[in-house]
């Protein structure tokens, strides 16, 4: 079993909180298999609210998938805390991913992201970082907002 921390980065405007929505939205991933080194050629979506059954075992995982060479089954779990704004600019530790049988290679925030405004609490949700990049307009606060410069990197936990 291999703990992985996400460190995330991005330039925040007028939001902090950045993180997962509340429906458990999903996140994206590019795994391989640990076992054969296979990579998986397409990104895998994981839910922190999904709750699958581990094979042989009584325990759960918000992930699991078998791969398609040998056939072992791959597990990861997730913790996440949001980006905040005293953070932007600089990598942070958003989460913390338990794997077994794969290794993470690659994330990409895509969809499912939320944050909160800072001056106004306006929650934005079904933020779409697809292009690298979201702004939106506070009606509240009446200042616009932003997310940007978006990276991201894994290191052992």
């Amino acid at each position: 079993m291999v703990k992985l921390a996400l460190f995330f980065k991005a330039e925040l405007e007028n939001v902090t909180d950045v993180g997962p929505g509340d429906e458990g939205d999903i996140w994206h991933f590019k795994v391989k298999c640990t076992h054969c080194n296979e990579p998986n050629e397409n990104w895998v979506g994981v839910s922190q609210l999904a709750q699958n059954e581990i094979a042989g075992s009584r325990g759960i995982a918000n992930f699991v998938m078998n791969c398609k060479f040998c056939g072992r089954q791959e597990i990861d779990q997730t913790s996440v805390k949001p980006y905040t704004i005293e953070n932007s600019g600089k990598f942070a530790q958003i989460a913390v991913i338990e794997c077994r049988g794969l290794e993470i290679t690659d994330f990409d925030p895509m969809t499912g992201f939320k944050a909160k405004g800072v001056d106004s609490g306006t929650i934005f949700e079904s933020i779409d970082l697809t292009e690298g990049d979201w702004a939106e307009y506070d009606e509240k606060a009446e200042v616009p907002v932003r997310i940007s410069d978006i990276k991201s990197k894994f290191k052992r936990a």
